[in-house]
């Protein structure tokens, strides 16, 4: 069954019923998010999957696609960023429980059962914004090495009254 995002999720209503929440918002609601960004223009399309993975732990398969717009660190200039998430995440009651999750699966915090699907959301597109971002399609003329100057060859070197010293 497929339903608009709720501000807060009961985990295990979700997980039982198998919910699917699937749809569309703003960039700009997640501002976390925007606060690493251009602008907040754009949206994001989301499915959250609810269910319990092959050894009967709570799980939601989350899938999101945006284009984030960045600022590319050595132009300057506004780009776009494809992204495209594709994890799973498990739910556990505390963090010694998120050892026993299965190899490929992201913890959550449950609070009280509930959890902030943006917030979900969010947390995983945070997680793909690049440290420096670059548009890989900009092209920036780097300085090339310069020859030596003249005068740095004729400038005296410091350690020369050093040999002198060392001669006598």
């Amino acid at each position: 069954m497929l339903a608009p995002l709720p501000d807060r999720i009961d985990v295990e209503r979700a997980v039982s019923t198998g919910r699917i929440y699937s749809g569309t918002f703003q960039l700009a609601a997640l501002t976390r998010l925007t606060e690493l960004l251009a602008d907040g223009r754009g949206e994001v399309r989301y499915e959250l999957k609810f269910g319990r993975n092959v050894i009967g732990q709570r799980m939601v398969e989350l899938r999101a696609e945006t284009a984030l717009p960045l600022i590319c660190q050595a132009s300057l200039d506004r780009f776009e960023l494809p992204v495209q998430i594709d994890t799973r995440i498990g739910f556990v009651k505390s963090e010694e429980d998120a050892s026993g999750l299965p190899e490929g699966y992201e913890p959550a915090l449950t609070d009280e059962g509930m959890v902030d699907p943006a917030a979900l959301i969010e947390d995983e597109l945070i997680l793909a914004v690049p440290v420096i971002p670059r548009n890989p399609e900009a092209i920036v003329d780097l300085p090339a090495d310069e020859p030596e100057s003249a005068e740095a060859t004729d400038r005296p070197n410091p350690f020369s009254a050093l040999a002198a010293l060392k001669r006598k």
